[in-house]
């Protein structure tokens, strides 16, 4: 027998995982990894992504700070992700009302689960015509109840906030799936022994039910987070960044920076995507450290 075959035989309940593994931590190296660590490196240059680069250390962050649209789209993504967060109670309320065993029920799941399963450019349009201000059904109810049309996505005090809104409804959705499928794991017997000892309502949903949606909770934060920072399709779609740059978020203007006929900065837009993957390290970071630190205290 072979040295190799001998340890196939000694360790293959341990290899047999790894083997299976090896694919995707391939391919997540080679499309995820490494470009991060290609676009920090890119940041400290000039380069137009055709001709030579050219070494410039800091300046394009130091430009960052100077860079009054980089702030505003830092601000926006700030808005974007207070608000979504909107989207983890809405879609516990969802998951709650669904989780029943009444006639009709997955008539109703189907219909709430639907925004999950289209495309954020068909999301971004249906919103479009929604907010339209000659025929949009947003403003032809204002204008029902006699008051005038508002231009949603053309004024900059409310193209932010109606963007969000578009977003907010498939995002809902999603972590409507999440905890329907963490509630169908809840523990039965907790339940029944809170209720024995009259728990009900709010307190049985707090003391019972969430600590064991943990986890659901977790998967839909990190996702709704990771969803608010990366925002772009919607954008491009609803407003291309206008009025006047005032709905910029960061992953658009890196896109308008690096790759759109105003930019060809691949440097300056690897600058915008490493400040903006900081944030996302920062803010799930945070949520591990506090997981960590609630499992332990447990």
């Amino acid at each position: 027998m072979s040295y190799v075959t001998r340890v196939w035989q000694d360790h293959k309940t341990t290899i047999t995982p790894w083997l299976f593994l090896l694919p995707g931590i391939l391919m997540f190296a080679i499309y995820i990894v490494i470009p991060i660590f290609q676009s920090i490196a890119i940041s400290f240059y000039r380069w137009d992504g055709l001709g030579e680069k050219t070494f410039i250390g800091l300046e394009n962050y130091r430009e960052l700070m100077r860079d009054d649209i980089f702030f505003t789209a830092l601000q926006n993504n700030v808005i974007w992700l207070v608000l979504y967060l909107l989207a983890l109670p809405a879609g516990l309320f969802l998951a709650l009302f669904l989780n029943q065993t009444t006639r009709g029920i997955r008539i109703y799941k189907s219909l709430f689960f639907f925004p999950f399963v289209i495309s954020q450019v068909v999301v971004g349009l249906v919103f479009s015509w929604f907010y339209d201000p000659s025929f949009g059904l947003f403003n032809t109810g204002l204008m029902k109840i006699g008051l005038s049309p508002i231009p949603v996505l053309a004024d900059e005090r409310f193209v932010t906030y109606g963007v969000i809104i578009a977003g907010l409804w498939p995002q809902i959705a999603y972590c409507m799936i999440l905890y329907l499928t963490g509630l169908n794991a809840v523990d039965g017997e907790q339940i029944e022994a809170a209720r024995l000892d009259n728990v009900r309502g709010w307190r049985m949903l707090w003391y019972v039910i969430l600590p064991q949606l943990r986890p659901a909770t977790f998967i839909a934060l990190v996702v709704t987070v990771i969803g608010a920072l990366r925002s772009f399709d919607l954008i491009s779609i609803m407003t291309g960044g206008g009025p006047w740059g005032s709905s910029q978020v960061l992953a658009y203007y890196m896109y308008e920076q690096a790759f759109s006929e105003y930019g060809f900065r691949m440097g300056y837009g690897a600058a915008i995507a490493v400040v903006l993957f900081a944030i996302m390290l920062i803010y799930i970071g945070f949520f591990l450290a506090k997981m960590y630190r609630d499992e332990k205290g447990r």
